[in-house]
């Protein structure tokens, strides 16, 4: 496997692992409790309980699909290599 390769999949297993914290971080805590730089953040008089789990299910979704397409670039084009005597 190539240096490229290896690189790209090493990126989108770090962006897939951030995208699946990201969701599960989503679903779990209040609306109001979510950090002010990340998208969804809602002040503290306005549905204090209210969760995103729209966003949250698409972050899971997108890391998944990211986690996949790093294994499979790093699973593909390896071929077992046969000795011959």
């Amino acid at each position: 496997m190539g240096n490229g390769r290896s690189f790209i999949a090493g990126i989108l297993f770090v962006v897939a692992v951030i995208a699946l914290a990201a969701g599960v971080m989503y679903l779990v805590v209040p609306a109001h409790s979510i950090p002010s730089f990340i998208p969804g953040h809602i002040a503290r008089g306005a549905l204090v309980d209210a969760k995103h789990t729209k966003r949250g299910w698409a972050g899971i979704g997108v890391g998944a699909v990211l986690l996949v397409l790093a294994i499979l670039l790093v699973s593909t084009g390896r071929r077992p290599r046969y000795r011959r005597y």
